[in-house]
């Protein structure tokens, strides 16, 4: 397949791939693997460099060479994803629709984009004086007072790199002097790193939609899934393996306190023995304290 290594060239090959799948008809075609109903005939819809200039100026962001890149190329498409739900899990309850942004368009999404910018700092704060009593070692003895336990807090949410939004609950580091510039994927103080780079994390986010994907038979089960082809799942493989180098300031102390974070930096947690279903919890807990399995906020 030779997927592009140049951000530029493999953004193009993104657009073009993606495209091209979506430009398949659903209804009548007999590939093994299809765009649904909703994005068929979808366009991407890049940024001018006045336009991304004038992002960076209204919102108060410097946005690193990749991910402009990734906004004069892609951006974001050209409608919402509609997202099918039910109410109730009776069959017979009503099919709900709901619309949201397939990636944020900085350019109509204003509202999105802020909540989503706030949002990312509460649902972690939420962990933090919620059930979950998250604290990190490197803020000293916790509080009593919960005023006292929000200003360390916020003093240290003030010092870490910038979050920028990019799709759903993912945020990519935009902080052009760092080494790395990841996509966390956030989820209350559960932080994963999404991709290391734009590449990779693209071919992890968008990997339904570029057909990398081919039907293996399992034996043991006597049917197909899919699985994602060889090359990608190189480019995977070498993304998280572990580098001495690999840092995040600030939020590596805090993806590494759950165990379902320690794979980001291709390490195993204490007391892993295999990577068979674990239960999430902390890898940091303070005197006094026990520890207890994750407990997920709503988004």
């Amino acid at each position: 397949m030779n997927i592009p290594e140049n951000i530029t060239e493999f953004l193009y090959w993104i657009k073009e791939r993606t495209e091209l799948f979506w430009s398949i008809d659903p209804k009548t075609s007999s590939n093994d693997f299809v765009c649904e109903d909703w994005i068929y005939g979808a366009k991407w819809i890049g940024l001018s460099k006045d336009e991304i200039d004038e992002i960076e100026i209204k919102y108060s962001v410097e946005f690193t060479f990749e991910y402009r890149e990734f906004l004069k190329v892609l951006h974001t498409i050209d409608r919402k994803e509609k997202i099918e739900y039910s109410e109730t899990f009776d069959e017979n309850s009503k099919t709900m629709v709901e619309e949201r942004p397939f990636f944020y368009n900085w350019l109509n999404d204003e509202k999105e984009i802020r909540e989503i910018i706030k949002w990312s700092f509460e649902t972690i704060y939420q962990d933090v004086i919620g059930t979950n009593r998250v604290w990190l070692k490197s803020w000293g003895k916790r509080p009593k007072s919960e005023i006292e336990i929000k200003n360390i807090f916020t003093s240290w949410h003030q010092k870490t790199p910038k979050l920028i939004p990019i799709r759903g609950n993912r945020f990519v580091i935009s902080e052009p002097n760092l080494q790395f510039n990841p996509v966390l994927s956030i989820w209350g103080s559960d932080i994963i790193v999404y991709g290391w780079n734009l590449r990779s994390y693209l071919l992890n986010e968008l990997q339904e939609h570029l057909d990398i994907q081919e039907n293996i038979y399992d034996e043991e089960d006597k049917c197909y899934y899919p699985e994602l082809i060889n090359e990608v799942q190189t480019i995977f493989d070498e993304d998280y393996k572990f580098d001495k180098n690999k840092d995040i300031p600030y939020w590596k102390e805090l993806i590494l306190i759950w165990n379902s974070g320690w794979s980001s930096f291709g390490l195993k947690y204490p007391g892993q023995e295999d990577n068979n279903a674990y239960r999430i919890m902390k890898t940091y807990v303070p005197d006094g304290e026990e520890n207890e399995q994750k407990k997920f906020n709503s988004f």
